[in-house]
């Protein structure tokens, strides 16, 4: 086996001259370095340094080439703004880099679109231009480390690493104890995207004022008509969710204080209030009605109206947890003391008329076909309420798309009797019966079994809730990160399949010390090239360590390479 540790080597000079040759590793670990040294500027309070690294930040070309990236890749890259340009060919993207420049940029109107809601109105969204959301990109990395190091520490909405699972875990945390509070302020911002004070932006939001101004002020046009935006940022914008989120820093800060200031530091505790926002949509608990109604809501309004925000009288109340509320898509409710989160009979109801929609939609089709479209809806319904107690209501679920399906096969033979239309449409396979599944073919003409996902069978695995500190620009806890990363990951069977790889790669031994991998001695995966600097999730960039050997390479700033074997 070779040298297992060496020294970091930059890469070689050179400089691209085409989108091919991009080193991607090289413009991520550009673009960290500088997010990282943002990030640290902001906790020490130096802002005017905040501000000369943004600068140099979004004049950078590495910045450049990671906001082309970004756009040209996501999902909303084949949807066109205003001028229908596309960035789908090498050349236009490597020719985008040198379009991104803060001098002579003039952003163009929004596309206006609306698409439905679950209550039947419709929501607003404003499609930009290819360039102005590569602008957005650009500059989002310049102030999303500014972002994350003045968040409220519940404030999971639109966060890196953060997701709706680690709300709904802080709330079990607040709510879930005997002596936990026992009111519930359920409050929603009307409009928030679109009523949010330009003033306040400009005044507050930590980037340059020039641009940010010009995206506002950009309008947008619907059927050809021209319509000026005096307030809020435009749901569909890249940064746009950022933009919220800074609006609404301060919200569980500020409260805090503000009560401790008034009640004192003992009294607050008594109340219990605690704050858990998801974007616009936020929960807080306190011991008593009145502290809520007289106290915290009155504070809540005052602190939206500056911002030119107000609550929605339809959905802001208060409620005791024994008679329970709606957030996020679940229902949290204690019954008989015990706090059982479940998902919310609206959510169930709202994804079963859509599964029920797809059916009613493909009668003709192949069922290998519906079975492809509905899977992964199925899948995705199924994980997001993984963590809660949802085994009921998979059954059920299960049970009415199963019904659904049985009406589908039957339409399609109306003179064959339900013997003959069980035995085409549904098998059994192991002890399950009724199995919704059949032979298909892929691509190279090759066939294979595939059946319906069995909503049933989704395991409940509680979630492990991010740290309300984590800083993902901060290098001190790029371990913490990694840590969180790989439990995250250990309920995805594609990863549990990559990690038996690198255990037989290595042979069973740890890529430092070179001893034996066993459950007693545990294990962590590490990234060679840290996910902070831009290092990929690939396996050519991962080792197993020993937790030990782990803490060692990370505090002594050691380089681990993949182990060879003669």
């Amino acid at each position: 086996m070779e040298a297992l540790i060496r020294k970091d080597e930059s890469a070689p000079s050179g400089v691209p001259q085409r989108w091919g040759d991009i080193n991607w590793r090289r413009v991520e670990r550009n673009v960290r370095v500088m997010q990282i040294r943002i990030a640290k500027a902001t906790q020490e309070g130096d802002w005017r340094r905040v501000k000369a690294l943004q600068r140099s930040l979004t004049r950078s070309w590495s910045a450049k080439a990671s906001a082309v990236r970004r756009v040209t890749e996501n999902q909303g890259a084949r949807t066109v703004g205003v001028d229908r340009e596309q960035w789908n060919s090498p050349e236009v993207r490597w020719e985008a880099i040198g379009r991104l420049k803060r001098r002579g940029y003039r952003p163009m109107p929004l596309r206006r679109v609306f698409i439905p809601k679950a209550n039947g109105k419709e929501r607003p969204l404003g499609i930009p231009t290819m360039l102005d959301r590569a602008m957005q990109a650009l500059y989002l990395l310049a102030l999303e480390p500014v972002s994350e190091g003045t968040s409220d520490p519940n404030s999971y909405g639109f966060r890196i690493n953060r997701s709706t699972a680690d709300a709904m875990s802080q709330l079990f945390v607040s709510l879930s104890q005997k002596a936990s509070a026992q009111w519930v302020l359920e409050a929603d911002i009307k409009g928030c995207f679109d009523h949010i004070s330009h003033g306040w932006l400009d005044r507050n939001v930590p980037m340059d004022k020039v641009i940010l101004q010009k995206w506002l002020k950009a309008g947008v046009v619907f059927q050809g008509q021209f319509q000026a935006t005096e307030a809020g940022t435009p749901q569909g914008g890249i940064i746009s969710p950022t933009l919220a989120n800074v609006a609404l820093n301060g919200l569980e800060r500020q409260l805090v204080e503000f009560l401790r200031t008034k009640l004192g530091v003992n009294n607050t505790k008594k109340l219990k209030v605690n704050v858990v926002r998801y974007a616009d949509d936020f929960v807080i608990t306190g011991n008593t009605p009145d502290v809520l109604e007289h106290e915290v809501k009155p504070w809540v309004e005052q602190f939206l109206a500056v911002r030119g925000l107000t609550l929605s009288t339809e959905k802001t109340r208060i409620v005791h947890i024994a008679n329970g509320f709606d957030f996020l898509g679940w229902n949290f409710r204690k019954y008989s003391g015990t706090l059982l989160i479940k998902p919310s009979r609206k959510n169930v109801q709202t994804f079963y008329r859509k599964v029920k929609g797809v059916i009613s939609a493909n009668k003709a089709a192949k069922q290998s076909d519906l079975i492809e479209l509905l899977n992964p809806m199925l899948r995705g319904w199924a994980q997001y309420h993984s963590p809660v107690v949802a085994k009921a209501t998979f059954t059920r679920v299960e049970h009415a798309v199963f019904k659904a399906l049985w009406r589908w096969a039957k339409r399609r033979h109306q003179g064959k009797n339900a013997d003959w239309v069980r035995k085409k449409y549904f098998a059994s396979v192991g002890e399950r019966n009724w199995v919704f599944g059949t032979k298909a073919r892929d691509k190279n003409g090759n066939s294979y079994w595939t059946e319906l996902y069995p909503l049933a069978g989704t395991p409940i695995r509680r979630h492990k809730k991010i740290r309300g500190d984590y800083n993902p620009f901060d290098p001190a806890q790029e371990r913490y990160g990694e840590t969180l990363r790989q439990e995250r990951m250990q309920a995805s069977m594609t990863h549990r399949k990559q990690w038996i790889k690198l255990y037989v790669s290595q042979r069973g031994l740890c890529a430092v010390c070179q001893c034996k991998i066993t459950k007693e001695t545990g294990w962590e995966d590490h990234h060679i090239e840290s996910r902070m600097l831009g290092g990929s999730d690939a396996l050519g960039n991962r080792v197993l360590l020993h937790p030990n050997c782990h803490i060692q390479v990370h505090h002594h700033g050691q380089t681990v390479v993949k182990p060879v074997f003669n």
